[in-house]
């Protein structure tokens, strides 16, 4: 309430935007808000479609250094890094990614993850050594 008999209420204006390509544009504070009260509807939704705001290669490069940070499986790299790949990463952006996130998820982390994403681009890290060995 506010004085002198005038009421004030809180309300929230919530439009509805929708970009060239038809997607709804949603607030970057009301999707942050919702991913901080585990919002299903805001994940559920999100799980599998590719995010409007980040153009197809982003996406892809933004989900393999996601998939390094958790360690991900051998066959996981190989989708993703095909899924870069069509979406027109190069290999060395791929690696670019890889070395980028030192950093954040430390050497150990991206020494694993080297030789998956190498045979997921085709080369064998491994064999390499072999024959550089004999």
């Amino acid at each position: 309430m506010g004085g002198a008999g005038v009421e004030v209420k809180q309300c929230r204006i919530s439009l509805r935007i929708v970009d060239p390509n038809g997607w709804t544009v949603v607030d970057y504070t009301e999707r942050l808000r919702s991913l901080a009260v585990n919002n299903a509807r805001l994940v559920d939704g999100q799980a599998d479609a590719e995010h409007p705001g980040l153009d197809p290669k982003s996406l892809a490069l933004v989900r393999l250094g996601g998939l390094v940070a958790v360690g991900g499986a051998v066959p996981s790299y190989g989708e993703l890094a095909d899924a870069a790949l069509s979406a027109g990463a190069s290999t060395n952006e791929i690696v670019d990614v890889l070395v980028s996130l030192i950093p954040i998820v430390g050497m150990p982390c991206v020494v694993s993850a080297a030789p998956k994403i190498a045979l997921a681009l085709g080369y064998d890290v491994e064999e390499e050594e072999l024959l550089h060995q004999g």
